[in-house]
């Protein structure tokens, strides 16, 4: 995740998301679909979410509080035969986000958002290359990995804070 996303994720769930005070730490949960439905593209633009981005997250809320998208009819399915076809019909989720929502929010070990800028820095560092590898490079590496990419994306993630 960029530097950038994690900035407009801490912004947003920090602004709308519950706060726990714990041991005098202060931790916030996501805010949920019922408090996301009822934000504006605006309140979002004011957090440096661009428009489009905005509808989407909205929208992806309505879907949850329409009973269209449920995390307990979500966590059953199975993620290549159902799962990401059906994230990717929602406006708004490509690829790297169906691949983000499965590792972060589903715990689901297979999802591996393999175009991620990060993960590609990370290899390029960690192998020690001259330039980031390919998608296809990637694929190759990744097979040693099955089942547990989502593992593998928070080391290299990871990799990049160090």
């Amino acid at each position: 995740m960029s530097q950038f996303a994690y900035t407009l994720k801490k912004r947003f769930v920090e602004t709308y998301g519950k706060s726990i005070l714990f041991q005098e730490e202060r931790y916030y949960l996501f805010p949920t679909p019922e408090v996301i439905v009822n934000l504006s593209v605006d309140d979002l633009k004011k957090l440096q979410f661009t428009g489009r981005k905005a509808e989407y997250v909205i929208g992806i809320a309505k879907l949850f509080c329409q009973g269209e998208l449920g995390e307990k009819e979500l966590r059953e399915m199975d993620y290549y035969a159902e799962l990401k076809r059906k994230f990717l019909k929602v406006r708004g989720i490509g690829n790297w986000t169906a691949d983000y929502i499965m590792l972060k929010c589903l715990n689901i070990n297979e999802a591996f958002p393999i175009a991620d800028v990060g993960i590609h820095n990370a290899l390029k560092g960690i192998l020690n290359l001259a330039q980031k590898p390919t998608i296809e490079a990637i694929e190759m590496m990744s097979k040693a990995w099955e089942g547990n990419e989502a593992y593998m994306t928070f080391y290299l993630w990871r990799y990049l804070y160090d």
